[in-house]
């Protein structure tokens, strides 16, 4: 019978919170300590995480030089997915808080994501996307977002900031002529929509099945910079 086995746990920078690793058979699952008992990721169901970088990269991937920036590492699958439909000359930045996450990546993750980490395509920032998206105007081809559980499914406070007003305006100004913003969401939210289209972006709501074709779905937003 399958249990959980607690592996590691790793601190939340500025928040007081920690992550917890487990092992669940032959998976892996990340969880908030102290939470609901609710999986915040797991390596069994990431089938929405490669849709996340799949559709934007596929529409840049012809651009000389794409550079994408990915909002949160996560299990590594977004990045991986990323690899994989960019060119050779592209450069993917991702954007991580949490070290702990990227030595878990590291270590027992890497082998069900492929070890992204190792591709020389891949550049890690350990810090905060909102800070990367404010430093860089216009440095992005795509930006996809994987924080936390989406715009209304919120589990820490500090990233309300990004799916506010302010902060998809500030991705509009990181993303370069036609560049493309893709946000990952565990539930559908028709409010979110409309922010997008304030922002300036031609938005559309994909949704996507977490595993393979049937059961749960997650939303994915793609929406395209209008302006300059």
């Amino acid at each position: 019978m399958k249990r959980f086995v607690l592996l590691d746990t790793t601190p939340i920078p500025d928040n007081g919170g920690a992550l917890c690793l487990f092992e669940y058979g032959e998976d892996f699952v990340i969880k908030i300590q102290g939470g609901d008992g609710g999986q915040l990721m797991n390596t069994r169901m990431h089938g929405s995480e490669d849709a996340l970088a799949e559709i934007p990269c596929r529409k840049v991937a012809g651009r000389p030089g794409s550079r994408v920036l990915i909002g949160g590492l996560g299990m590594g699958f977004t990045l991986a997915s990323a690899l994989k439909h960019l060119g050779k000359t592209a450069e993917v930045v991702v954007a991580e808080l949490v070290p702990g996450v990227v030595d878990w990546n590291r270590g027992p993750l890497g082998e069900k994501s492929g070890r992204p980490l190792l591709d020389p395509r891949t550049v890690i920032r350990m810090e905060d996307v909102a800070k990367v998206l404010q430093a860089e105007p216009q440095g992005f081809d795509a930006i996809m977002l994987d924080v936390d559980n989406g715009p209304e499914g919120l589990t820490q406070k500090a990233n309300s900031w990004l799916y506010s007003a302010g902060g998809l305006a500030a991705c509009a100004k990181a993303l370069r002529p036609k560049g493309v913003l893709a946000v990952w969401s565990a539930s559908a939210d028709k409010l979110f929509s409309d922010k997008l289209r304030k922002a300036g972006f031609k938005a559309e709501e994909v949704q996507v099945f977490a595993h393979g074709n049937k059961g749960t779905r997650h939303t994915i937003w793609i929406a395209e910079k209008l302006k300059g």
